[in-house]
């Protein structure tokens, strides 16, 4: 990149706070020694974690100070109009100044959403930005969106996923022509709600690689590239599947916990149990992206750890380095005509 890279971090985002996010920079920093790192937040509490960095990591970081936050409960609206210099609003105003090149908040999804809208914009031919997210498949992973910006989506709304959920898989995956499928109760074209069936119309005679309708166990089982489906039915199925990964993960603990026998068993297998639980485990997939705005925009998990909050970071990266919005306003005006 003939461009310095800089990414701006909302530091006092999320359940810890710096707590977590100041470790996740530092390794992230290991690793990209020429990224510049914005941490917008509390000087003063950001600044008893730099101990943690040595004199030359410490030249990659500054911090913009700001006395405000977006808390938790804070409602969309109320952010946008009553928190215009918090550590999120100045992070993402940042990307809108180019100071940076992306934004990483852990904070409030609705508000991160809604002050990004406000302040980037939307790209040409999007309504609405959407959340996407790579989940873990049989044969790698699916890029599944909306998951759970928009709760109610007209057939428009979904074929605008699928547009722009094609081209982050043609850009971060160097995949020519990804498979797009339409999530629905089943597969059979009588089914699904007016919206969906809508939408498969569009779909099915639109430019992209679209394969009709999927189903549930698709996400995980298939071989689509990208699944499309409105918020409230993906953000169900994003929360359903880190669940199905705990409760594995917890049981077959338990399991091998239960006697001598079963501990010997699981010492045996141990490097398979730990190759399974790599792939399986929500961290590795954590930072989604908030496609159709003029900027990049990466949300963590609010709970996310400091090694699930690096990911964040590294998706950030990849997609300054792809330059993805870039991308998709091209494919967009090409698809979209």
């Amino acid at each position: 990149m003939t461009k310095e890279t800089r990414i701006a971090v909302d530091a006092m985002g999320g359940d810890g706070g710096p707590k977590i996010i100041m470790p996740s920079v530092k390794e992230f920093l290991l690793v990209n020694r020429d990224v510049k790192i914005d941490l917008y937040g509390d000087k003063k509490i950001i600044s008893n974690f730099l101990d943690i960095f040595d004199s030359q990591l410490l030249k990659n970081i500054e911090i913009i100070h700001t006395d405000e936050k977006v808390l938790s409960e804070d409602s969309p609206s109320h952010a946008l109009r009553h928190k215009k210099k918090s550590s999120m609003s100045l992070a993402i105003q940042s990307v809108k100044d180019n100071k940076a090149q992306a934004c990483v908040s852990a904070g409030n999804t609705g508000a991160l959403m809604a002050i990004s809208r406000f302040i980037l914009g939307t790209l040409d031919g999007i309504d609405r930005p959407a959340i996407e997210s790579m989940l873990p498949s049989l044969n790698g992973h699916t890029h599944v969106l909306d998951l759970g910006a928009n709760i109610g989506c007209k057939a428009e709304h979904l074929y605008q996923f699928a547009v722009m959920g094609s081209v982050l898989a043609m850009v971060l995956d160097e995949n020519s022509n990804p498979t797009v499928g339409l999530l629905n109760v089943g597969e059979e074209s009588i089914k699904g709600n007016p919206q969906v069936k809508e939408a498969n119309d569009l779909l099915v005679n639109s430019k992209l690689n679209y394969v009709g309708f999927v189903e549930g166990d698709d996400i995980f089982c298939g071989d689509i590239d990208v699944i499309v489906c409105d918020g409230f039915v993906g953000n169900i199925a994003l929360k359903t599947s880190e669940g199905i990964a705990k409760f594995i993960s917890s049981k077959l603990k338990s399991e091998f916990k239960k006697s001598i026998f079963t501990k010997m068993a699981g010492l045996s297998a141990a490097k398979v149990l730990n190759s399974f639980k790599k792939v399986v485990d929500p961290r590795r997939y954590n930072g989604a992206s908030l496609l159709g705005l003029k900027g990049i925009i990466i949300k963590s998990h609010g709970g996310a750890d400091s090694f699930a909050f690096n990911n964040s970071l590294q998706i950030a990266l990849k997609e300054v380095k792809k330059d993805v919005p870039k991308c998709i306003d091209t494919k967009l005006r090409e698809i979209l005509g």
